[in-house]
């Protein structure tokens, strides 16, 4: 069982008792300060889920404060945060533009949040034998639109591949990591065929690959590395000329591992983070532990000189977005803290 799966049975239950604590009167409650009715309410990325979560178990456990963590989706998340419905917005992706306009109509100011790097991480059947890297392009024929129910081979996509069955799985259309890839290989975000295993849940994913010879995936870094002994993960290049560049902490710092590096967010609502005192000392706990957490769970922290930042800027309070409302990829790590000062 992995880490992040018993992560997902867990949550459910240590919410529950964190509720029951905290929803009790104590004289520990009581001594805290603690508001007994103070809760955290996050929704958004499946991709960030682990840390967010992992990050909500020592909070509830330390403040008797209960945080709820959902997995809508980036983009399901984001029409909730911009309802007003949620405090935090997990994100694996910047807001977009019609995401600005929603919060901006329902008065929602937000705090932009880099908290760590995700490689976005392309996988095959530990049984295929036959690709040892793909091009962008390769992975364009793959997955582009007008592939729906052409391209149903690996041999049609490289004809030295032999004419097995080609079976895809990826993000669902909801999610921020769909948004974020289709961006990167196709040339515009939810271009995409439709005739692939969906899901917003990247161990269903896992698991389609796992179980068909023929099968193709993606998501993020942590779920490969949960599951490297029973899937492989394939080498990127840019095209033809270029070197592959195999997903990892080293490729992705020193910004070789493109156009699949991308940054990971949480966004958290101005008003929330000053009138509700939970959600101020849940964001101020994160950003404290978010790099040992980061680590556990297999996604890459931020150096620590650019995390300074991030707090800095937490701690100003200073609301909106590096980024435009444009979907951007290829990031990298030196460029992304230019956006928040």
């Amino acid at each position: 069982m992995t880490f992040v799966y018993k992560r997902l049975l867990f949550i459910s239950l240590l919410a529950m008792t964190a509720c029951l604590v905290a929803c009790s009167p104590s004289k520990d409650n009581a001594a805290s300060g603690n508001n007994k009715n103070a809760i955290v309410k996050i929704d958004g990325s499946s991709t960030v889920f682990p840390i967010t979560e992992a990050v909500s178990e020592e909070f509830q456990i330390e403040t008797k404060t209960h945080v709820t963590v959902g997995i809508s989706g980036t983009g399901g998340g984001f029409k909730k945060f911009c309802r007003g419905e949620t405090d935090v917005q997990n994100a694996s992706r910047p807001i977009l533009e019609k995401e600005m306009a929603a919060c901006k109509a329902a008065g929602i100011e937000f705090i932009e949040l880099p908290i760590a790097f995700d490689a976005l991480t392309v996988v095959v059947n530990p049984k295929n034998d036959f690709i040892k890297s793909i091009t962008v392009a390769e992975l364009k024929k793959m997955w582009a639109p007008e592939a729906q129910q052409t391209i149903t081979t690996w041999q049609q996509v490289n004809p030295t591949w032999p004419d097995t069955a080609l079976k895809l799985f990826g993000a669902g259309s909801d999610s921020g990591t769909f948004d974020y890839f289709t961006e990167a290989i196709v040339g515009k975000a939810k271009s995409s065929r439709g005739d692939f295993t969906a899901s917003e849940d990247d161990n269903v994913l896992v698991q389609g690959v796992i179980n068909d010879k023929g099968g193709l995936g993606y998501f993020g870094y942590a779920y490969y590395e949960e599951n490297q002994d029973k899937i492989k993960a394939v080498p990127i290049a840019l095209d033809e000329k270029s070197a592959a560049v195999l997903p990892s902490k080293q490729s992705v710092m020193d910004g070789t591992y493109q156009p699949l590096s991308r940054p990971l967010f949480i966004y958290v609502s101005a008003k929330s983070a000053k009138e509700k005192p939970e959600v101020k000392a849940f964001v101020d706990a994160y950003l404290r532990d978010a790099t040992a957490l980061i680590e556990e769970v297999k996604f890459i922290p931020l150096p620590e000189k650019d995390m300074q930042a991030v707090q800095a800027h937490w701690a100003a309070l200073k609301t909106g977005t590096g980024f435009g409302g444009k979907p951007e990829v290829g990031i990298k790590i030196e460029d992304l803290l230019k956006r928040i000062q």
